[in-house]
């Protein structure tokens, strides 16, 4: 079980102090989109070069133009991109194609996705990857729900990450559905102690999966 950790709504600097303290728990590192807005595809390029044993995660949330956004995130290091669900097939079918032949992968992102329908569609272009994302307005509403694994329950041959406002308290209660990657952002990143954050949460995840 990964832990990635989300970096978002923070300056370039403050990325790399924050990889710098938790580095040793977590398993990849998301470039937040807020982040490569703001500084550019480079920012990839840098945290690749800092971390080459990292897996690095682009959060491109592309949803149109998939080659060429994918050849971006790759070329710039990034092992991972991601593609939104409910982009034209032509997108995503073009960002597998991208990612095979740099053997790299793409997580496609959830968010907002009600039909299990699509699920399905996903599986058949060859998603291997997905993330039910619980997004950053609607947790100013009400919290995670676990009925969120609904939507991909009984689905085989998913690898499903899980991102939305998770911290030391709603993690257990995900463990329990034992996704493939648990996406932590700012309960690691404004925390006030993040590498004591991300120490508490990677042995939370080791005791549930009996990693050492």
């Amino acid at each position: 079980m990964n832990l990635q950790l989300a970096l978002d709504r923070l300056t370039e600097a403050r990325c790399f102090e924050i990889v710098q303290q938790v580095d040793k728990y977590v398993d990849w590192i998301e470039i937040g989109t807020g982040v490569i807005k703001e500084y550019g595809i480079r920012i990839v390029a840098k945290m690749k070069e800092k971390y080459p044993d990292k897996w690095i995660v682009a959060d491109m949330k592309t949803c149109d133009a998939g080659k060429h956004e994918a050849l971006q995130a790759f070329q710039a290091g990034a092992d991972i991109t991601t593609v939104m669900a409910f982009s034209e097939d032509k997108t995503i079918l073009d960002s597998l194609e991208i990612a095979q032949k740099f053997n790299k992968n793409i997580m496609v992102d959830l968010l907002g996705l009600k039909n299990r329908e699509r699920i399905y569609e996903l599986k058949n272009m060859g998603v291997q990857l997905v993330s039910l994302h619980f997004g950053k307005d609607s947790q100013q509403q009400t919290k995670f729900n676990l009925r969120m694994f609904d939507l991909v329950k009984g689905i085989s041959g998913l690898k499903i990450a899980v991102a939305g406002g998770i911290d030391l308290q709603s993690l257990s209660r995900i463990l329990s559905e034992s996704p493939y990657a648990i996406i932590i952002g700012s309960a690691i990143t404004n925390a006030d102690n993040p590498q004591k954050v991300a120490y508490e949460m990677k042995k939370t995840m080791n005791s549930h999966t009996g990693a050492l």
